[in-house]
């Protein structure tokens, strides 16, 4: 498995849901607030356009998952 990184908000039951899982895994991996992080959200748009929800699972520069297990929260503006 290459890097994985988790872009999420802090808000998001799915975003805690989906990282307790990689926990579990044991899968190393970096975590991002797009709320709270402006750099996080800006470089989400540039794997992602319009990435209308999180959380997003990126592995090696590109995204692998949106959502979790078909649930997501709606990202604001």
């Amino acid at each position: 498995m290459g890097r994985l990184e988790l872009f999420g908000a802090s808000s998001c039951p799915y975003t805690r849901e989906l990282r307790e899982w990689l926990e579990w895994k044991g899968s190393e991996f970096v975590e991002y607030d797009v709320e709270k992080d402006v750099q996080a959200r800006e470089r989400l748009l540039t794997l992602a356009p319009s990435p209308g929800s999180v959380p997003v699972l990126v592995e090696d520069g590109r995204i692998v998952q949106v959502g979790w297990q078909g649930r997501a929260c709606a990202l604001d503006g």
